[in-house]
Formats: C-alpha cells, structure tokens, sequence
C-alpha cells in the first residue's frame, strides 16, 4: 500500500482485534482515569508488516501537505512516528522527558519553519501530544497536524485548530478514580502502558 490509499476502518479493527490490541479489565490510564478497556497499540505494532501497513494508512491523510520531519512522544509514539515518516519519505524522531518536560534529545534537531506532523498511537486527553506540539512550536518549527493510531476520546479531544486524523475513534469511557464503579466494586486495577508495569 503507499501513503495515497487509506484503509477503511473495518479493516483496521480487524487488525487490532486479530492481535488482541484491545483489551477488557480494570486500567489505570497515563491520563490517571480508570477504564474497563485499554487499546494496547503494541500488540500490534509488534509485527513490523501491520506497523508498515498502519503507519501507510495514517500517512495516506497527510500525503501531499509538505510534512517534512514526523515526531511522536516516547514510547507509544516511537514506531508510529518511524513508520509514517518511511511512508511520507521524511525523517522521524521522537521527544521524551527530561525532568518532566518534553524535549528532544539524542542530537535531535527542528529548523525554524520545518513542518512537523506530531503522531502518537493512543490519545485519551491529548496531554502527550499537545506537551510534544507545544516543544514543536517553542522550537520555531510549525505543526501541521496530528495523526494517531486509536482516537479513545470519541472525538472529543481536539489541538487548536491543527487538522487530526485517527485511524480508528472509540468512544471507551474514563472515570475519574473517585467516580469509578470498577473500584466501587473492588475489581483489581492494573497499569498497562510505558510507564506502568504491562
């Protein structure tokens, strides 16, 4: 497939459903809200022909805008951006944190002007991609747009006016630990995710 043929959505649940990428339980999300369903991108991107195949899909939507460099925010960014920057033809990084803060590390650069597609491969709040947008904007470079992997905010999460293309939208409620009826019930919670222990 090249970056000008985008796949359809039932097509792509296939994908995540065939590699057990959404999963049922108790989950502490990165944002701190519970869920009873958690998409685990890297049941998925553990096959490099099914990230080659995503990473085309989502560069399908920005093919032709001038994207010149893609950056997504370690870890669940990290081969996203690789793979939609190989479609795209242009480089990858990533930004990771560093004293709790954003940055770009490893000799990473951004020219004043560069356009930068931000890519990630989960939003639920946003909060990783818009610390990464904003590191994109405080280094002079100009965001053209964000591309995710699984939009679990139903759509609700939006960046200022940058267009933002998700290969799949859930709606898969998050409560607030005070609020969540998983631990009303005394369901045992686990944290999945890069900085927590699945």
């Amino acid at each position: 497939m090249k970056a000008g043929s985008p796949m359809g959505v039932t097509e792509i649940m296939a994908i995540f459903n065939e590699t057990g990428a959404l999963r049922q339980g108790h989950f502490v999300l990165t944002s701190g809200k519970h869920s009873a369903q958690y998409m685990q991108c890297a049941q998925v991107l553990q096959y490099p022909w099914l990230a080659a195949t995503l990473g085309e899909a989502l560069a399908a939507h920005y093919a032709g805008v001038g994207v010149e460099t893609v950056v997504g925010p370690a870890m669940g960014g990290i081969l996203v951006a690789h793979e939609v920057g190989r479609a795209l033809g242009v480089r990858a990084l990533f930004a990771e944190r560093q004293d709790g803060k954003m940055t770009l590390r490893r000799g990473f650069t951004l020219k004043p002007g560069e356009k930068v597609l931000v890519v990630e491969d989960v939003i639920t709040t946003g909060g990783s991609v818009q610390e990464v947008i904003d590191l994109v904007k405080d280094l002079g470079a100009e965001p053209v747009g964000v591309g995710v992997l699984v939009d679990r905010s139903g759509g609700r999460v939006t960046f200022a006016g940058l267009p933002l293309h998700s290969l799949l939208s859930l709606q898969i409620e998050a409560f607030a630990l005070e609020e969540c009826p998983l631990c009303a019930q005394g369901i045992p919670w686990e944290k999945p995710g890069s900085r927590g222990n699945a």
